[in-house]
C-alpha cells in the first residue's frame, strides 16, 4: 500500500448537461428534418456568495469551466483555496466556497479594470489576469514537422458534437501526437477554460503540451495558453495582429491555418524541424532531428 498523498481536490457537483438538443427543421424543399442543434445556458459563477461573471455555456463541464475560469483570470491563485464548486441549473448558478471564507482576495483591485475581449460571446479579461501575464515563464520547445502531421489526424478524429450540431469550437490538450484532452463549446475560451480546470484538478503542467483550437488565436487564448504553462499554439483557423504580437514577447510557437498538410507557422520557425520532402522534390528537406523537447 503507497504512502503517497493524493492531491487535494475541492468537492464538485457533477452537473453535466447533454450538448444537444433534438429539433425539427423544415429544408429548402419543404421537407421536415429531424436535426440536432447545440446547447447554450447562461452560468453565473459566485464566490462566497458575491457575483463574478455569466458565461454562456454549452454546459457538458461546468465545474472544470468555472475552475478554469477563475485559474486562467488569476483571480484565485491556489486551488487548496478552493473548498467546493456545486451547480444549479434550475438557478443557473454555479457557487463556489473557498477554504477561507473571503471570496476572492484584493476583489476590488483585481477588477479594477475590465477589458472585453473578441471572444465569442465577448469574453472579458480582468487587470489581475494582465498583471500576472509576464511572471510566466514559458520554456523553448523544438517541434517536428512530421509529428504535426500526426497530431493533426489525431485531433481529426475527435469534434462530435460539431460534426452532430456545428456552433461549436473545440479545444485539446496535447503531448507530442496525442490527445489528452478535447472539449467543445459554443466558444473557443470557454473550451480552454474547461481544460485549464481540468489540468488544475488533476495537477497536470503545461511545460511539454501543445493547446490547439478550431477557433482564431487571439490575444485572449494567446494568454490563456501561457497562463496554462503551454508553449505552443495550434490553430485550424487564423490569427489576430495582438495575438501575434502577444505571442512574440511571450515566446510561444503559433501555428495557423493547418489543414491537412498545409500549416503556416507566424512566430516560431526556428523551432520547427522540417523533416519531411518538401513539395518541389528537387530541394532537399532542411534537417532531420528527434522531436517535442524542452531545451536544456
Amino acid at each position: 500500500m503507497s504512502d503517497e498523498v493524493a492531491p487535494y481536490r475541492p468537492r464538485l457537483s457533477n452537473a453535466g448537461l447533454a450538448p444537444t438538443h433534438a429539433v425539427v427543421a423544415v429544408d429548402e424543399s419543404g421537407h421536415e428534418r429531424d436535426m440536432h442543434i447545440a446547447g447554450e445556458f447562461p452560468l453565473t459563477l459566485k464566490v462566497d456568495g458575491r457575483e463574478v461573471v455569466t458565461l454562456m455555456t454549452l454546459g457538458t463541464r461546468p465545474e472544470e469551466l468555472s475552475l478554469g475560469y477563475l485559474r486562467n483570470q488569476r483571480l484565485i491563485e491556489d486551488i487548496e483555496q478552493i473548498k467546493s464548486v456545486e451547480v444549479n441549473w434550475d438557478r443557473e448558478v454555479v457557487l463556489i466556497e473557498t477554504t477561507h471564507g473571503q471570496g476572492i482576495i484584493d476583489w476590488e483591485q483585481k477588477l479594477s479594470k475590465r477589458t472585453v475581449t473578441t471572444g465569442c460571446g465577448q469574453g472579458t479579461v480582468f487587470s489581475c489576469t494582465l498583471d500576472k501575464l509576464y511572471d510566466v515563464r514559458l520554456p523553448r520547445v523544438t517541434l517536428r514537422q512530421s509529428m504535426i502531421y500526426k497530431l493533426l489526424h489525431s485531433i481529426s478524429q475527435y469534434n462530435e458534437i460539431y460534426k452532430q450540431a456545428g456552433a461549436v469550437h473545440g479545444c485539446a490538450l496535447c503531448r507530442a501526437d496525442e490527445v489528452l484532452i478535447f472539449v467543445e463549446d459554443v466558444g473557443r475560451h470557454n473550451a480552454a477554460d474547461a481544460i485549464s480546470g481540468r489540468m488544475w484538478l488533476d495537477r497536470v503542467t503545461g511545460e511539454d503540451k501543445i493547446f490547439y483550437t478550431t477557433g482564431r488565436l487571439t490575444s485572449e487564448i494567446v494568454m490563456k495558453a501561457a497562463h496554462m504553462g503551454i508553449p505552443v499554439l495550434l490553430s485550424r483557423s487564423g490569427i489576430t495582429h495582438m495575438g501575434l504580437e502577444l505571442a512574440r514577447e511571450l515566446g510561444i510557437i503559433m501555428i495557423a491555418r493547418t489543414k491537412g498538410r498545409h500549416f503556416l507557422v507566424y512566430h516560431g520557425s526556428d523551432d520547427i524541424v522540417f523533416d519531411e520532402p518538401p513539395a518541389n522534390k528537387n530541394m532537399p528537406p532542411q534537417s532531420k532531428a528527434a522531436g517535442f523537447s524542452g531545451d536544456a
